[in-house]
C-alpha cells in the first residue's frame, strides 16, 4: 500500500513538474500584442537582396506582424515601385492579400484577368491565386500590402536585409529556401508587355 501511495504521490509530482514546464514554455511563445500608431515612415524597414527574379523595387517596410506590434493574424506593409518596376508572378499559399495602390498605375495580372489600375484601387488576391503587377506609369505607386494570415513577412525578412545593413546577393537556393519558408510560389514572369 505504501508503494502505491509512493508512486501516485511522484506521478502527481512529476505530473505536475511537468505540466508547469508545458505552461513555462507555453507562456514564453505568446506574444503580447500591442495597438499601434503609425506614421508614413514607422515600421521596420528592410533592403532586398539583389536576386535573378525581377524585384519591384529593393525597399519595403513591415508595419505589422507578430514582431510589429504583435498580430498574430495580419501582416501589413507599404513599398514605392518606380516606374517600369514589377512584382513577379506568384501566388501566397494559405493567406489572401489586398493590395492598396495608393499612388500611380499598374498593370496587373491576376488569376486569368488582367487589366490597368489606377490611385485609390484595391486588389483582392484570394489564396493560391496568381498575381504580377508592373508600374506602366511615369510616376511611383506607392502601395499597402495586407494578409489575412501570416507568412509572407517570413519570406520577405528571409529575402531581405535590414536597411543599413550590407545586401549580399541571394542564390537560387536561397531564395527557394525562402518561398517555402513564407508560403508562396514564384512562376514565370509575368508579360514585358511594351504597351502596357
Amino acid at each position: 500500500m505504501r508503494w502505491i501511495v509512493f508512486v501516485l504521490c511522484a506521478a502527481v509530482t512529476v505530473g505536475g513538474y511537468g505540466i508547469s514546464r508545458m505552461e513555462e514554455a507555453q507562456s514564453t511563445t505568446i506574444v503580447t500584442t500591442k495597438p499601434l500608431i503609425l506614421e508614413k515612415n514607422d515600421g521596420e524597414h528592410r533592403i532586398r537582396r539583389p536576386r535573378e527574379t525581377p524585384m519591384p523595387t529593393a525597399a519595403f517596410t513591415i508595419k505589422v506582424d507578430s514582431q510589429n506590434g504583435g498580430s498574430q493574424h495580419l501582416v501589413l506593409g507599404t513599398e514605392t515601385i518606380p516606374p517600369g518596376g514589377q512584382i513577379a508572378r506568384h501566388k501566397h499559399l494559405g493567406q489572401d492579400e489586398i493590395v492598396l495602390v495608393e499612388t500611380g498605375s499598374a498593370h496587373v495580372w491576376l488569376g486569368s484577368e488582367e487589366r490597368d489600375v489606377h490611385a485609390g484601387a484595391v486588389v483582392f488576391i484570394p489564396s493560391d491565386t496568381w498575381i504580377g503587377l508592373k508600374n506602366n506609369g511615369n510616376e511611383n505607386i506607392s502601395l499597402t500590402f495586407v494578409f489575412s494570415a501570416r507568412g509572407f513577412e517570413e519570406f520577405q525578412r528571409c529575402i531581405s536585409v535590414p536597411a543599413g545593413s550590407p545586401a549580399l546577393p541571394l542564390s537560387r537556393e536561397e531564395f527557394q529556401a525562402c518561398q517555402h519558408e513564407g508560403h508562396i510560389a514564384f512562376g514565370a514572369v509575368a508579360p514585358r508587355a511594351d504597351s502596357k
